[in-house]
């Protein structure tokens, strides 16, 4: 009986597979399964985010309604952008960390949030209808309220909170709750934000092309970590792009991908998403 059903268990997914390969062929335009679940741009009564083309959102995040954002910036993991009151504007370079939260203020004061250029917002961040000129850094865990500014070159430490209505001043770190003036930033302080900000576009790039890649990519990069056996221990080659890297090595072809690679991933632990 075993038999009987292992046998007809097979049957069944072959034809799963020639059903999928059918379908593939009678599409009019070409479709391609992903393993990032799909991003959260929402418009809000009618109004669309605008994103730069050069932007990384990462799939977790979430970006609603009256939102600008410049060419180079990168909303991480968790991050939420929420302007549904009020407008919000980051400039180009910008990083907005892991679950930060930026959102705006109308009900009591009206008052967008605006970011410059090459600022960095630490993870965890609270930014709340304020100001964040050029090249700032906000540390993780800190909250910024409702019509406070931060000067360019300025720096709030983590944890930190800059009440409303208060400035930061240029050149000044700022630490504590409510947040005041601890000592004048050094030089090398300066100017390790925007550097950090320009090593933060191309870490971003990263992340940006390992989310477009698609199932039979994946599976080939898996593949080549197999069968090369002189990459480090821990690290493999890398991929590619032309497609044809197992063939210049005079590897065996690569598998193509099964039906649970497609919808779960190679490991198994992704998601199939449109």
């Amino acid at each position: 009986m075993a038999g009987v059903v292992k046998t007809f268990g097979g049957l069944a997914r072959a034809a799963g597979k020639a059903l999928d390969r059918l379908g593939a062929s009678l599409e009019a335009a070409p479709y391609f399964e992903h393993l990032n679940p799909s991003t959260r741009v929402v418009s809000y009564q009618g109004v669309q985010p605008k994103i730069s083309g050069s932007v990384f959102v990462a799939p977790t995040a979430t970006i609603i309604g009256e939102v600008q954002i410049g060419e180079g910036s990168s909303v991480m993991y968790g991050a939420t952008i929420r302007a549904d009151v009020n407008n919000i504007a980051i400039g180009q370079n910008t990083t907005v960390g892991d679950r930060a939260i930026l959102h705006v203020a109308k009900i009591q004061g009206d008052a967008p949030t605006i970011i410059g250029d090459h600022v960095l917002v630490g993870p965890n961040a609270v930014i709340h209808a304020c100001e964040l000129k050029d090249e700032c850094f906000i540390g993780a865990g800190a909250s910024v309220l409702d019509n406070a500014v931060v000067e360019k070159h300025a720096w709030v430490a983590p944890g930190a909170i800059v009440t409303m209505g208060v400035t930061v001043p240029s050149g000044q770190l700022w630490a504590g709750v409510p947040a005041k003036a601890v000592r004048d930033l050094t030089e090398e302080e300066i100017s390790s934000i925007k550097a950090t900000a320009l090593e933060n576009v191309a870490l971003a790039e990263t992340h940006r092309l390992e989310q477009e890649k698609k199932v039979d990519q994946v599976v080939l990069e898996e593949h080549l970590h197999q069968c090369d056996e002189e990459r480090e221990p821990e690290m493999g080659p890398r991929f590619d792009p032309a497609g044809d890297e197992w063939r210049k090595r005079k590897l065996p072809e690569p598998p193509a991908p099964t039906h649970e690679e497609i919808y779960y991933g190679p490991s198994k632990t992704a998601t199939r998403f449109n």
